[in-house]
């Protein structure tokens, strides 16, 4: 089952299942593919869900030379719906070098790593994809549900956070200055239980494995008033998910976070969820809902009502 041994392919390529010693070979073709170093032990931190009891769950294709030139991977992690709580997989990293596109890589190593999803008892895949991926993983059987609601709150600020990526010595005298206004407010390194999971929602189970885990990703969490947020600050200030208290509670804690972000010098609060939940009904109040990412699914056998199922960003892998 799922062995990692190379196999003969048509057109001259060999596909291989991911593990840990080529977890290298993914990181080289990220550079290839985005131009951009990942950085270090990122994927190794990524694809290590062994709490879940499976890692490595994924394909990687390589070319006569040995060269990897595309892939295809899932992040196991739990889906609690309904009073289940089920092994699930997000699609995660889709890449495949400029030179080998058009070649129906995608696919094959789709099909493989959906394959080897079923093998391994993962009984629904969720995913954001982006255009190129859509049509491909409507071919494949995925259902689209819902379009995430993105929110972007204006702050009247100087860009000090934006300038200061331009120096590497201005970004360490920056750093340091946000330390000193975010310590006040500081909660945990850890995430947030899912906001998001009711009686009548399912979602991401976020237990204290899944929050260890997801601290691959820089975010921490902040308490400002009595509300929690899970947030990252990259280039704007962003939110994962919040626990928001009542709609009064809110009101205040946007308040104090525009003030907040003023002394940052960021210009710009965002955050994402599915349409129709709380959070989305308090944002709104804020500003316009855009729509942002395409929500899909494929059931292998959940036996969910996969419309339950709601997602904020702190969801999404880039999170």
């Amino acid at each position: 089952m799922g062995s990692t041994a190379h196999k003969a392919h048509p057109d001259d390529y060999k596909i291989a299942r991911l593990d840990k010693a080529r977890l290298t070979d993914l990181a080289r073709l990220h550079r290839t593919v985005y131009a951009a170093t990942p950085a270090k032990s990122h994927f190794q931190r990524k694809y290590d869900t062994r709490y879940t009891g499976i890692e490595n769950i994924g394909f990687l294709a390589y070319d006569a030379t040995g060269k990897p030139v595309a892939f295809y991977g899932v992040i196991p992690c739990f889906i609690q719906c309904a009073g289940q709580i089920v092994l699930a997989a997000q699609s995660a990293d889709t890449m495949t070098h400029p030179h080998h596109r058009n070649k129906g890589l995608f696919m094959k190593l789709a099909r493989l790593t959906f394959n080897l999803c079923s093998e391994v008892g993962i009984k629904v895949v969720f995913g954001f994809p982006n255009q190129n991926s859509y049509r491909g993983l409507v071919k494949l059987g995925w259902v689209k549900t819902e379009v995430m609601e993105r929110f972007n709150i204006a702050v009247q600020a100087l860009p000090l956070e934006s300038l200061s990526r331009k120096f590497n010595w201005t970004r360490s005298i920056y750093n340091s200055y946000a330390r000193s206004v975010l310590r006040k407010y500081f909660y945990s390194r850890h995430g947030l239980a899912n906001s998001l999971i009711t009686a009548d929602c399912g979602g991401v189970y976020r237990d204290e494995k899944y929050l260890q885990y997801k601290t691959y990703s820089s975010s921490q969490v902040m308490q400002l008033g009595s509300c929690k947020i899970w947030y990252k600050i990259q280039n704007r200030f962003v939110i994962g998910d919040m626990d928001p208290g009542t709609a009064q509670d809110f009101e205040s804690t946007i308040d104090q976070l525009k003030q907040m972000c003023k002394r940052l010098g960021i210009r710009e609060i965002n955050f994402q969820t599915s349409p129709g939940t709380t959070l989305a009904d308090l944002f709104r109040r804020k500003a316009p809902a855009v729509a942002s990412f395409s929500v899909m699914l494929l059931d292998l056998g959940s036996n969910l009502d996969l419309a339950k199922l709601k997602f904020n960003l702190a969801d999404v892998d880039i999170f």
